[in-house]
């Protein structure tokens, strides 16, 4: 099968080397937000804006911050103040208003920053009810963390922590950036790394006020766009509403899906809507990060995954999967992993040389992503 396992050698932490870069990017294109862009100066502005409120609240390093809205220049800008000050971090929004209670109490969240529509902000202040050994642990390491958390489709809602350091440390190695846009919500694993992967690649976060098929195609019209990653549910309703017919979205070069299968059907009628596209199939586990893909070809269901600091293997039809990069643990949950670091995915596959192709779930569907993600 597929068996890549590395970790990176770098002696400067791999933040650090991602913030240097994006500060070094001064007048390149961070973010559209309502038709205005703002440069890597302008979200540096506001990154020390932020950092200078969190030093006002007295929030450091090992505070576990939660924050609540959409993809915005503030709001990007919170989130890599949280980063460099090393708290943990906990994403929400709106999605979730039944559920956040629940979550800041296993969380243990400390504050919670909540986002109008129009940027303007509130804080709350929290005394956590217990200490959790988890997060206890974890601040011993000095680094930022992210907390997400499953859908809870099956049961209760699984508390994820994430070790910051080692998330950006896969964006590293400079790649290009694209002009993405952010339409998987932050507050799981896929949308967050999405939003990492571009700043770290210097590219352009492109934000959706609605993520309506014809809203994202309107934005990908005016922002000249050039990356989608979505889900087939959404690819579907592009399709169904024909906004192709009414905006221009040729400028899109790559397609990425994943989150549920995906049928061959609409994989053609996506090629025949986005003909100078590369459509391309992700995978990723919330408890251990996105896997880099390469599809057979845009026609084709058959994928390869894996990639430095991942190794993938298949046993009885069913895929495991070992990271550097998993979580460092459930909040509320056991550690589903085994004693050797891996992890059964539950996911049924059947194998092609070095592809596979996804048949169905065999143990529990957690939807997160867009409105669903990989486990």
């Amino acid at each position: 099968m597929i068996s890549q396992f590395s970790t990176d050698e770098s002696l400067t932490p791999s933040t650090d080397v991602i913030l240097s870069r994006m500060a070094e990017n001064a007048d390149g294109i961070a973010l559209i937000w309502k038709d205005q862009s703002y440069s890597y100066k302008d979200l540096f502005e506001k990154i020390s804006a932020w950092e200078n409120q969190l030093d006002l609240l007295r929030i450091q390093k090992g505070t576990v911050c939660a924050f609540q809205g959409d993809y915005s220049p503030e709001i990007c800008a919170l989130i890599f103040a949280l980063i460099k000050t090393g708290t943990i971090l906990v994403p929400f929004t709106q999605e979730i208003v039944t559920e956040i209670n629940s979550f800041i109490e296993i969380s243990e969240a400390q504050f919670l920053f909540k986002f109008a529509d129009n940027e303007t902000w509130t804080v709350e202040k929290f005394e956590p009810k217990s200490a959790n050994s988890l997060i206890t642990n974890f601040r011993e390491r000095n680094h930022a963390g992210l907390i997400v958390f499953t859908s809870g489709s099956t049961g209760t809602p699984k508390g994820i922590l994430h070790d910051c350091e080692y998330l950006m440390g896969k964006f590293i190695k400079q790649r290009q950036g694209w002009r993405t846009v952010l339409f998987l919500l932050m507050d799981h694993f896929g949308g967050f790394n999405t939003l990492l992967s571009t700043f770290a690649y210097l590219g352009t976060g492109i934000c959706v006020l609605k993520r309506t098929p014809e809203e994202v195609a309107k934005v990908i019209e005016s922002s000249k766009a050039n990356l989608l990653p979505t889900t087939p549910t959404f690819l579907n309703l592009i399709i169904t509403n024909k906004v192709d017919r009414v905006y221009d979205m040729t400028s899109i070069e790559l397609i990425t899906y994943g989150t549920e299968l995906m049928s061959e059907t609409t994989l053609q009628k996506v090629n025949e809507i986005f003909p100078k596209a590369v459509i391309k199939q992700t995978y990723g586990l919330s408890e251990q990060g996105v896997l880099h893909s390469k599809s057979e070809n845009n026609d084709s269901t058959w994928v390869k995954i894996g990639g430095p600091g991942f190794e993938v293997k298949v046993l009885d039809g069913i895929l495991w999967l070992r990271s550097n990069s998993n979580m460092v643990g459930y909040l509320n949950a056991p550690n589903p992993f085994d004693s050797e670091g891996w992890m059964c995915t539950g996911d049924e596959v059947e194998e092609k040389g070095e592809f596979i192709r996804f048949k169905g779930r065999k143990s529990e569907v957690i939807n997160v992503g867009g409105k669903k993600y990989i486990r």
